[in-house]
């Protein structure tokens, strides 16, 4: 058999969620392979990239995926600014904190958030239970965010950043979702020959970071 060929998709995921919940540490931990206990606060807006091969269970079609991983600030001062980078984002990472019941009750607010600025209220995302190596003070169960994923037609699943628990599954599993809606519907038919275009000039996070004039605070993204 011929091999496929091959196609290359430059992706934007966004995770989003309220501030500490551990996006920073999950997706340093996705892109570096290593959890950083002491970090700044994401203000604004922050951005790591990763190369990654796929193979389309549907269409054996061969890609290499730029991934744009958006890590977003979760405090209510800049949520005017993270919102208007929601539009061009294939895939969101809604995370909240298995061991804070607040996180947890504002996913509602996110997944508004998503349906008012995303190009498509059924835009592709996944409920993410982050610090699920904390279970002696958990708060949240796995039952009860089940229930919601399914009120909200979404999948679910707890991780570690700390321990390195399903990190990788949970992007596997947003981009299994993304891809699938691009091999089988016409609107991201047309979408996926637009993204197969290299950009020819990358963003720059830095430059990004810029524009956000705020102090940074030190905080335990993971373990408080």
């Amino acid at each position: 058999m011929p091999r496929a060929m091959d196609s290359y998709l430059d992706l934007k995921f966004l995770a989003i969620g309220d501030s500490g919940v551990g996006k920073t540490c999950l997706l340093n931990q996705y892109v570096d392979g290593k959890f950083t206990k002491q970090l700044g606060t994401t203000v604004g807006i922050d951005i790591r990239n990763k190369t990654i091969p796929y193979k389309s269970n549907r269409t054996s079609n061969l890609y290499t995926i730029q991934l744009q991983l958006w890590d977003t600030a979760g405090q209510e001062r800049y949520r005017s600014l993270t919102t208007s980078f929601f539009r061009d984002a294939m895939g969101f990472f809604l995370v909240f904190d298995v061991t804070n019941e607040t996180s947890f009750l504002n996913v509602r607010n996110w997944i508004g958030e998503i349906q008012a600025n995303a190009y498509s209220e059924s835009v592709d995302m996944i409920l993410v239970g982050n610090k699920c190596d904390l279970e002696s003070e958990r708060i949240i169960t796995k039952a009860r965010a089940l229930e919601f994923a399914r009120q909200y037609n979404v999948d679910y699943i707890e991780t570690s950043a700390l321990n390195n628990i399903n990190v990788t599954e949970s992007v596997e599993l947003l981009l299994a979702l993304v891809m699938k809606r691009l091999d089988e519907d016409e609107h991201f038919s047309r979408t996926k020959s637009n993204l197969s275009k290299k950009t020819t000039e990358p963003i720059d996070p830095e430059a990004l970071k810029n524009n956000f004039k705020a102090k940074t605070d030190i905080s335990f993204c993971c373990n408080y």
